[in-house]
Formats: structure tokens, sequence, C-alpha cells
């Protein structure tokens, strides 16, 4: 029975630490997302930015606020190196669904929705941090 227990403990931590990631990933995302809200008029085209180069940006928008939370929070909330493997897929993924998700939701009151609002460009962006934070 204290073998059991102690499995249940350690994927509970497993989980709790996942979901550390996720939300530190999901908190620089809202940054992004309030900060390109508040400045995008000036910012505004006539014609529409080709979906590679939007990628590419949230890719280094992505790598610079993982410098930044490694600044913030140094460590890793993942001790475990496989755990940290999964975490460069998975965190970005569940990142990306709920970006979609925000994003629907916005639509569906009639509001704009940002290019990090979907689900391609939020997982590039949760990505890049992701790759940051595991790299150092």
């Amino acid at each position: 029975m204290e073998i059991i227990g102690e499995i249940i403990l350690q994927v509970c931590g497993w989980v709790l630490q996942f979901l550390g990631e996720l939300l530190l990933q999901l908190v620089c995302e809202a940054v992004a997302e309030l900060c390109g809200h508040a400045v995008k008029e000036p910012f505004r085209r006539p014609s529409p930015v080709r979906p590679w180069l939007a990628a590419i940006g949230y890719l280094i928008f992505g790598a610079a606020a993982g410098g930044l939370t490694l600044w913030l929070v140094p460590e890793l909330f993942i001790k475990a190196e496989w755990l940290r493997v999964a975490n460069l897929l998975l965190t970005p993924l569940a990142a990306g669904l709920i970006m979609e998700a925000v994003g629907s939701w916005r639509e569906s009151r009639d509001k704009e929705v940002l290019r990090l609002e979907t689900f391609a460009y939020g997982f590039c962006f949760a990505f890049a941090l992701a790759v940051v934070r595991y790299a150092f």
C-alpha cells in the first residue's frame, strides 16, 4: 500500500511540474497578447503579413520570452530529464490549444483576433519559449 501511495505522489508531482511550465507559458502568451492588442494600430499594414514571416516573428518573440522567464524563474519546474524532453512538445501543444480557444471565444464576441490567438502561432510562441528554457 505504501508503494502505491508513493507512485501516486510521484505522478501528481509530474503533473504539477507540467502545469507549472504550462502556466508560465500561458502567462507569457497573455502578456504578449495584451501588448499585441495595445500596440497593433501603429503597425497595421494595408496588406496582410505572409504567414511564414509571422511564424518566424512569433518564434523570435517566444525565444525572447523564454530568455526573460529564465531571468525571472531560472529553474525549470520539471526536474526529470525525460519529462523535460516531453515538455518540449506537450506544453506548447496545450498552450496552442488554449490560445485557439481564446481566439474562438474572442471571435464569437465579434472582437478582433490576433494571430497569436490561433493554434499554429500560439504553438510557435510556446515552443520557442520551451526550447530556450530547456537549452539553458
